[in-house]
C-alpha cells in the first residue's frame, strides 16, 4: 500500500505524519521505533525526545486534530439548538480525517481484537469529546459531564464506522448515521437529566414522624 503525503515540517510534526502513513500500511502493533524514526528522517534520540510509545504519538495526532475542529468553528452556528451545534462540529471533526481514512481504518480493526488499545483509544477519545462538547457550547463539567463525553465518544466511533466505507462524496450515509446517533443520544441525555434528578424526587424533606399510639394515648390522659 502506498503511504500517505511525506512528512514535511518540524521534527514533531515530521514524527506524527510518518506515523500516521505506517499505520495506514500496517496495525499499530506492528510499527517499529526505528521505522517511524526512518519515515519522519530522525533519529531515534530524537524521536525519544519528543514521544515515549506510538501511543503517544496517536495522542499528538488527535490533538492536532481537536485544534483543527475548534479552529474551524461558525459563530454563526451559536443561536442553533444544541444538537445542531454538536452535528456540525463533529461532521468538522470528520472532514479533518479526511487524509487518514486507512490509518483509522488500520487503528479500528487493531481496537476490535485488542481490548487494552481499545480501552487506551477510548481514553484519548473521551479526552476529545469534552473538547467537542465545549466547542458546541455543551458543558463537559463534572460527573455529568464526563458521562456525557463518554457517551459522545461511543456516539462518534459508531458513525466512524460508517465513515470509513462512505464514498459519497457528499457523505450523505455518514451524515444520516450521525443524525440518527444523535436523535437517540439526545434522548440518552435527557434519561441522564432525569437519573440526576432522581435522588432529590427519591430523597424528599422529612415529615415530622406522627406520634405512635400509645404515645397518643398518654398525651390524651394527660389532658
Amino acid at each position: 500500500m502506498a503511504s500517505e503525503t511525506a512528512p514535511t515540517g518540524s521534527a514533531r510534526e515530521r514524527i506524527i505524519a510518518a506515523f500516521m502513513a505506517l499505520l495506514a500500511e500496517k496495525p499499530i502493533e506492528r510499527i517499529e521505533l526505528a521505522e517511524i524514526a526512518k519515515r519522519a528522517d530522525v533519529s531515534l534520540s530524537d524521536l525519544r525526545g519528543e514521544f515515549g510509545t506510538p501511543l503517544a504519538i496517536l495522542a499528538a495526532h488527535m490533538k492536532e486534530i481537536d485544534r483543527a475542529v475548534l479552529r474551524g468553528g461558525d459563530g454563526d452556528m451559536a443561536q442553533e439548538p444544541p444538537r445542531e451545534r454538536l452535528f456540525d462540529v463533529l461532521m468538522r471533526r470528520l472532514e479533518a480525517h479526511g487524509a487518514h481514512r486507512e490509518a483509522l481504518r488500520s487503528l479500528t480493526r487493531s481496537a476490535a481484537r485488542n481490548p487494552a488499545l481499545a480501552l487506551a483509544l477510548n481514553g484519548l477519545a473521551v479526552q476529545s469529546q469534552q473538547w467537542m462538547l465545549a466547542a458546541a457550547n455543551i458543558s463537559a463539567a463534572g460527573p455529568k459531564g464526563m458521562l456525557r463525553a463518554q457517551g459522545l465518544a461511543l456516539l462518534y466511533a459508531s458513525v466512524l464506522r460508517t465513515w470509513l466505507d462512505d464514498d459519497d462524496p457528499g457523505l450523505a450515509h455518514t451524515m444520516a448515521a450521525l443524525d440518527g446517533a444523535l436523535a437517540r443520544g439526545q434522548r440518552w441525555s435527557g434519561m441522564l437529566d432525569d437519573l440526576v434528578a432522581l435522588p432529590a424526587r427519591l430523597c424528599p424533606t422529612r415529615p415530622r414522624p406522627r406520634p405512635r399510639r400509645d404515645d397518643a394515648d398518654k398525651e390524651t390522659v394527660a389532658a
